[in-house]
């Protein structure tokens, strides 16, 4: 048991781990089973029953199904329910699926109607606007929130640093104009290591878990964090609907975490100097980044989140054609989608994770979002150098 003063260092390598080494391993091990051995016929319908409408599994009980209920998905919960500091967490295969869960679960209660704060991810952005799962939506910036809740709003949803121009939010503000409305925080840019936004009035914690924590590019997952209530809610949709998280993946995700707070910082002190080396450079129109001066106005990092995060954005003065040859240039940097991983990516959001997003909402055509991993600083301001003199020629 983790004294309640553990640092987040001590909390991500230790949290989820209880009862690992009684098994007499020293990690946890992988459990593939899909069906489990049942008590009998009354204790397994009872187990089944009590899985399927979204509770947790009971002592003496049967697992049942791996659709319902897998060990090493349950540990990695609550390793992170544990770093997110909420009451639990609910795994999917995807952030995609742990978002449709929510929206599902919103449309189930009667409450349909979504508000949501742009930019996001281009995928969120995409199914709310489309109407795909039977919700509505109203696009509103954070100052308009408390006139743009109704009686059939069932969620708020925000994005801090935001998808793909890393803009911040106060959440806390955002909070108190939802009143009653729960707010969902996407906290895949941050994680729970630059900001815990359960602390400051979230109800909600999302995260896209391919990304940071599990931070190798080799596991895919998403993620909501929050109250029992809700959990139990989300629980009921993923047995029903089959969103479950794969154990091998869980596995992944979990070790992940384990090293989620020494990636992250390395990182973000990475992306700090690059941001702060390739300020006014000609071939830039704006260079994105929370902790440059002037992008942070409100004060929120320090206060809201401990740092500006492992993410850089450049809006080039030559417009697409510059972010195409700027991309094409690159050499150490890959093209790629996804971010987080521990090694440096490169994307034109307008032409991929944002391209279904309608084009008054679409980020620039000259900007690139750099996910910035653990290669030497010099190595990679090394390369963004040369490809940006490319985008010159």
């Amino acid at each position: 048991m983790l004294p309640p003063s553990s640092h987040l260092e001590t909390i991500a390598v230790h949290s989820g781990m209880e009862g690992v080494a009684d098994s007499g391993s020293h990690v946890p091990t992988i459990d593939l089973s899909t069906t489990n051995p049942l008590p009998g016929v009354d204790a397994g319908g009872e187990s089944y029953e009590n899985l399927a409408t979204g509770g947790e599994l009971g002592e003496g009980q049967s697992a049942v199904y791996q659709r319902l209920w897998q060990p090493g998905v349950a540990r990695f919960e609550d390793g992170l329910s544990a770093l997110e500091g909420t009451p639990g967490t609910v795994a999917f295969a995807s952030g995609m699926a742990a978002l449709t869960a929510v929206l599902i679960s919103c449309v189930t209660a009667g409450k349909p109607h979504i508000v949501a704060l742009r930019p996001l991810y281009g995928g969120t952005d995409h199914v709310l606007a489309t109407g795909l799962l039977g919700t509505t939506v109203t696009w509103a910036e954070a100052h308009e929130v408390a006139g743009a809740i109704r009686d059939d709003t069932g969620l708020v949803l925000l994005e801090s640093p935001a998808n793909p121009t890393l803009e911040l939010t106060d959440i806390r503000a955002v909070v108190d104009a939802a009143g009653q409305v729960p707010v969902m925080v996407d906290n895949t840019f941050a994680t729970p290591i630059l900001q815990r936004p359960s602390e400051h009035g979230a109800t909600l914690v999302m995260h896209s878990a391919t990304k940071y924590l599990g931070g190798h590019g080799d596991a895919m997952g998403g993620t909501i964090s929050g109250p029992v209530e809700w959990m139990v809610r989300l629980r009921q949709v993923r047995a029903l609907t089959g969103g479950l998280l794969h154990p091998f993946g869980a596995y992944l995700l979990h070790r992940g975490l384990r090293t989620l707070p020494v990636r992250v910082r390395a990182q973000q002190s990475t992306a700090g100097t690059l941001a702060e080396r390739l300020v006014g450079h000609p071939a830039l129109t704006r260079m994105l980044y929370p902790g440059l001066p002037g992008q942070d106005p409100q004060g929120l990092i320090g206060r809201q989140s401990s740092g500006a995060g492992a993410l850089i954005a450049l809006d080039l003065a030559g417009g697409y054609s510059a972010a195409v040859r700027f991309t094409e240039a690159l050499r150490l940097v890959s093209h790629a989608v996804s971010l987080g991983g521990i090694d440096s990516l490169v994307q034109h959001p307008a032409s991929l994770t944002h391209r279904p997003v309608e084009a008054s909402a679409r980020p620039g055509a000259g900007i690139v979002r750099l996910s910035i991993g653990l290669e030497h600083v010099e190595d990679l301001l090394a390369d963004i150098l040369q490809a940006l003199e490319h985008c010159q020629r």
